[in-house]
């Protein structure tokens, strides 16, 4: 890496939930691995729903400059009016944020959410891929045999939020490698459970586009494919996946991955993010 970072900190801001240790893990992950290589001053990580809170972690950071960049998948509403608002990025005009503010002598700069980065489509396709080759039952079937699903969040805060969700199914699909590629959503249309009557193909994959395998992805999508929520609790109290590969239903055969935020190039996502707002 050519920039020197040595006089900047680093902050990472990912959603948390108290509800859910696995959510946190993706960001302690990447902030251990990027802290380990020393090329920032510091590295720190903050969260909207966990301690510590992503509003504090800022305080006592002594570095001439800050890079926030947030574990979101989507330029939606928390990365584009919740974060720039508290970080005080955001301007007079509602509709924009600056993506640089002075504080002193501190500079701070806002980065794009890593979930946009272009390699996203290449980790999609390398967890629907690893998940049927890890679980062949009764045999791997090809992509031709398959429908690809996308699971995003979505949300009627931001009408940004499922844009990233279907621009990677888009960009999946003119590879032509699955019969057919879906984006689905768990608050918006089309919903996830409508996975089953949507694909044309007996074999299902769905791949969560979550940064953690938090509650969205461990106990929300799994359960709005069928599996029973009390089965899903017994699960996860006894440290078991909460999706069996592959389940039969409707007279479907699906697999379900784990999320993508845990995958280590995130690491290198995290510093070209970095690298492109110091290049301003």
């Amino acid at each position: 890496m050519a920039d020197d970072f040595s006089d900047s900190a680093l902050v990472l801001v990912a959603h948390g939930s108290t509800q859910n240790a696995d959510s946190a893990k993706p960001a302690h992950q990447h902030a251990d691995e990027l802290r380990s290589r020393r090329l920032f001053a510091e590295v720190r990580a903050g969260f909207l729903k966990q301690q510590p809170e992503f509003s504090g972690v800022l305080q006592g950071i002594e570095a001439k400059r800050i890079f926030i960049v947030p574990l979101f998948i989507s330029e939606g509403y928390y990365t584009e009016e919740l974060l720039p608002r508290e970080l005080g990025f955001r301007t007079n005009d509602d509709r924009r944020f600056a993506r640089v503010r002075q504080d002193g002598e501190q500079a701070l700069h806002y980065c794009g959410p890593v979930g946009t980065h272009p390699s996203m489509t290449g980790a999609l396709l390398a967890r629907a891929g690893a998940v049927v080759e890890q679980h062949p039952f009764p045999r791997r079937p090809s992509e031709r045999e398959t429908t690809l699903f996308i699971a995003g969040h979505g949300t009627v805060k931001n009408e940004n939020s499922r844009n990233t969700v279907e621009r990677q199914a888009a960009l999946i699909r003119a590879k032509r490698g699955y019969a057919d590629v879906r984006a689905v959503f768990l608050e918006e249309e089309p919903r996830v459970e409508s996975c089953y009557e949507l694909a044309g193909t007996q074999n299902i994959v769905v791949v969560p586009f979550f940064i953690s395998d938090g509650l969205h992805s461990r106990e929300d999508i799994p359960v709005k494919l069928g599996e029973p929520e009390k089965r899903v609790q017994q699960r996860l109290a006894s440290g078991q996946p909460t999706w069996v590969n592959p389940t039969e239903r409707r007279g479907k055969r699906v697999w379900y991955s784990a999320s993508i935020g845990t995958e280590p190039f995130l690491a290198e996502v995290i510093l070209e993010r970095v690298i492109e707002a110091a290049a301003g």
